[in-house]
């Protein structure tokens, strides 16, 4: 298990080791090979010499050796290659015939000496085009006594189908699954023949007579949709979206409040590229914002308790809003208020102008009247909506709160009372205390908790919603847009 000393990550990743070298009689070099697929990998990929690792290990069990004189054939998809390609290392050359399965390309084959290597590629750029289904089947595995796998579990599943079939031993490495890597956490528990296993300590490495994949990935977690094949050069990728009639070159659209007017941002980015931008929030008159401390930093997020600053919607239409429209981005005006009759003068202003549509923030836990008092309550959120709605002709979409106690029946109630679209979540509630004074940090003791360890909440928030809108029928249905958390393109 790998993580480098400086990391905010919480877990080690598990990696095999993929060759060493005797320097001295007291010094090895070991080396591991590390595909750089998420935050964990990014940053043992970025280690400089001198950086320090925190390495827990050997862990689990080993690759059995095989019969003597025994047939043998590895298999490594991906990463997957690299302990496969460590145990290869260990055999006597010319013994074994090795399979290596990428989508592109081909890596990890620097130390083994098969008889035969065979290697797949999904785009076919080295040799056979094709999975691994393309290189071996229930007949050509027949040949083999004995044979190991580590991959993707599509794969993996396979090997172990046509390996039994056959009559073939198999073993399989599901590494992947490890979490602690002491056995401790029970998260790499699977379920097989011989009850639960830990693959930190029973394996990684199993008999596939005792693995049942169906008990290891169910119905709702297995993927779905077929893999696409790849965009050729000359095709155009449309990212354009239509969200209640409104028009907007890409999805990726800058929440009200995290990117002021677009303006503030312009001289080091390009909001340009952006498809939408939603204004800070705005009130029927300017707002001067909370007194005393507005914002503390969290591990992994901000609470802030800004309070709605803002200059007014009659200052906005006249001052921000034509540079707004500017912009290549969509413009979104977020309209706030203290009571019902604030939320509909200001909508007859908003009316009045060029923005394509309105975010209705019934939302926002940084005021003491009006803004989430309106978004907690299905009762008092369809009110608002529904004298919004009857003074304005604009797209309306309305932002949920993520503290109301019932968050489906607040969006099924703003939906009836006219809603043309639904944005979900504002802000968690939360507390920063001081701890020299032991005092809270904020006067309204209370604020607004954001940032990217909020997007699994906030993720959850948003599926629960897209789900109970799918079972509506299909004309009933209105858009669902999503935030909370997003900090990168997979979080999107």
């Amino acid at each position: 298990m790998l993580r480098p000393v400086k990391s905010d990550l919480l877990l080690g990743r598990p990696i095999s080791v993929y060759g060493f070298r005797r320097l001295s009689e007291d010094d090895i070099t070991i080396e591991f090979l590390i595909l750089e697929k998420g935050k964990g990998t990014e940053q043992l990929c970025s280690l400089e010499s001198g950086d320090e690792v925190e390495l827990i290990g050997p862990v689990g069990n080993t690759w059995p050796q095989p019969e003597k004189d025994a047939k043998v054939a590895l298999f490594g998809g991906g990463v997957g290659v690299a302990p496969v390609a460590g145990f290869a290392s260990t055999l006597p050359k010319n013994t074994y015939d090795f399979y290596a399965a990428f989508k592109s390309g081909s890596y990890g084959l620097d130390y083994i000496h098969p008889h035969e290597l065979v290697i797949t590629t999904d785009d076919g750029s080295v040799g056979i085009k094709g999975m691994i289904t393309a290189a071996i089947d229930e007949n050509s595995i027949k040949k083999y006594d004995e044979v190991y796998a580590c991959g993707p579990t599509p794969m993996l599943a396979y090997i172990k189908e046509i390996a039994e079939k056959a009559g073939v031993k198999c073993w399989l490495s599901l590494e992947k699954r490890m979490a602690c890597g002491l056995g401790a956490c029970l998260g790499c528990t699977i379920k097989t023949a011989e009850g639960n296993k830990r693959c930190c300590k029973d394996g990684p490495v199993f008999d596939s007579r005792i693995i049942d994949f169906t008990r290891i990935q169910s119905d709702v977690t297995s993927p779905k949709m077929a893999r696409r094949e790849p965009l050729s050069q000359e095709d155009e990728v449309d990212l354009s979206v239509n969200i209640a009639g409104v028009e907007f070159k890409n999805p990726v659209i800058a929440a009200s409040g995290t990117f002021g007017y677009g303006s503030e941002y312009n001289s080091i980015f390009d909001v340009n590229i952006l498809g939408g931008i939603c204004s800070k929030g705005l009130t029927l008159e300017g707002r001067p914002g909370n007194p005393g401390e507005r914002l503390v930093e969290t591990p992994s997020g901000l609470i802030n308790s800004i309070g709605l600053e803002n200059p007014g919607i009659q200052h906005f239409i006249d001052n921000e809003l034509p540079q707004m429209l500017e912009f290549g981005a969509t413009t979104v005006a977020n309209l706030s208020g203290s009571s019902l009759e604030t939320y509909v003068e200001g909508a007859k202003l908003l009316d009045k102008t060029d923005v394509p549509m309105i975010e209705l923030n019934i939302s926002c836990p940084n005021v003491k009247a009006g803004g989430m008092a309106f978004g907690m309550d299905c009762a008092q959120a369809a009110r608002v909506t529904g004298a919004v709605r009857a003074v304005t002709k604009k797209p309306l979409m309305v932002k949920l709160s993520p503290n109301a106690p019932d968050l489906i029946g607040v969006a099924m109630a703003v939906r009836q009372a006219g809603a043309d679209a639904i944005s979900l979540v504002n802000t968690f509630q939360a507390t920063s205390i001081n701890i020299e004074t032991g005092r809270p940090v904020f006067e309204n003791i209370r604020a607004g908790f954001s940032g990217p360890a909020v997007k699994p909440i906030a993720l959850r928030m948003v599926y629960d919603l897209c789900l109970a809108m799918s079972k509506l029928p299909e004309k009933e249905r209105i858009p669902v847009v999503g935030l909370g958390g997003i900090s990168c393109w997979q979080d999107a």
